[in-house]
């Protein structure tokens, strides 16, 4: 019987388990495991222990077809596929999503942080890509700054805010790049991600340690947008709760703030509804995940290659290392002596 290695969340814990490999079905394939992203959600869920039992987490997840099932002809989008072919997988489908099911329920090796992902769900949306691992692994949440872009009803010229320099909020800056913002302002940290920024589009960068006070980055904000008015478009991409009603300190009158950092629940924050939405006659948005749609409109602008997208991978380190790279994302984004931005987990 063959067998596999994966990581599994027990709790705060992770242990490394061996699992049978399933055996697939004509409508079912096996990956072999290249790259699973560490998204901000696992690590939300790891620090707010949102999710019971015991989960191979992973849902952002690149791999080359190992086994093939003989009804499998052809990908999402009618490319035909062959065992060899990479792949990245659109995480949700109709029965649960890659990276959110228990991990001692068969088939077993459906989350990324393993060596190989099953994809037992006939319903599995997957693309044929050519693009190098370290880009392919960034497709999922490129998705997401895709989503709330388009959510955002941006408009060519405006001036955009993107609080949060992690993987979602760099994203999110080249997706409002690309669809026509006039000005790019990204407030995040530590300097190794707003340097990044800069180089994927960012126009002005503000460091949350080297300005410390909400007020003052608000003001800092203001100034830099025209007349001093304040953002058209704001997107929460930092998953703190704190960064919202700073944010919304940060839009002109008649705004669009995006939510797009709270997919796990983490509490409540106080809110003055007639001081933070209507005296600016604001327009609020929020996006929940991101669908096969969004994938079709993501995939042929990530194969241009037109950004350094595999960049944002800082990191790759080997299953037995996940608990290092969750801890390194709890405590002050570092790990291996560089900071951290994407910590994908490699298969073997």
């Amino acid at each position: 019987m063959a067998t596999a290695k994966a990581a599994v969340m027990t709790g705060e814990r992770f242990e490394i388990r061996e699992y049978e490999i399933p055996e697939i079905t004509p409508d079912t394939l096996l990956l072999k495991q290249e790259l699973g992203g560490i998204c901000g959600t696992d690590l939300h869920n790891w620090e707010h222990q949102r999710l019971s039992g015991e989960i191979i987490l992973g849902h952002e997840n690149v791999g080359i077809i190992d086994k093939l099932g003989a009804n499998v002809k052809t990908d999402h989008l009618g490319q035909s596929v062959a065992e060899g072919d990479r792949v990245v997988v659109v995480p949700g489908t109709n029965n649960g999503a890659y990276g959110f099911i228990q991990a001692e329920e068969k088939p077993y090796l459906r989350g990324g942080f393993g060596e190989y992902l099953y994809l037992w769900n006939p319903d599995t949306v997957f693309f044929k890509t050519e693009m190098l691992p370290e880009a392919a692994v960034m497709t999922e949440p490129f998705t997401i700054g895709v989503h709330g872009v388009m959510r955002s009803g941006l408009k060519f010229g405006d001036t955009v805010v993107v609080q949060g320099s992690g993987a979602i909020g760099l994203l999110t800056l080249v997706c409002a790049k690309i669809s026509g913002a006039g000005r790019l302002i990204l407030v995040g940290g530590p300097p190794g991600r707003l340097e990044l920024g800069k180089r994927l589009g960012a126009d002005l960068t503000i460091d949350i340690a080297d300005v410390s006070d909400p007020e003052d980055r608000a003001q800092l904000v203001r100034d830099h947008t025209p007349r001093g008015q304040g953002a058209n478009v704001v997107f929460e991409c930092a998953g703190f709760l704190g960064a919202i009603p700073e944010g919304l300190d940060y839009l002109a009158k008649d705004g669009t703030y995006v939510e797009m950092g709270h997919f796990v629940d983490v509490g409540t924050f106080q809110c003055n509804p007639n001081t933070m939405f209507m005296r600016k006659n604001l327009r609020l948005e929020a996006v929940w995940a991101s669908n096969a749609e969004h994938f079709v409109r993501a995939m042929p602008v990530l194969e241009k290659q037109e950004f350094p997208i595999q960049d944002l991978v800082s990191h790759v380190i080997p299953i037995d290392r996940v608990a290092e790279g969750f801890n390194a994302l709890h405590n002050g984004y570092r790990l291996d002596g560089k900071d951290a931005i994407k910590i994908a987990v490699k298969g073997e």
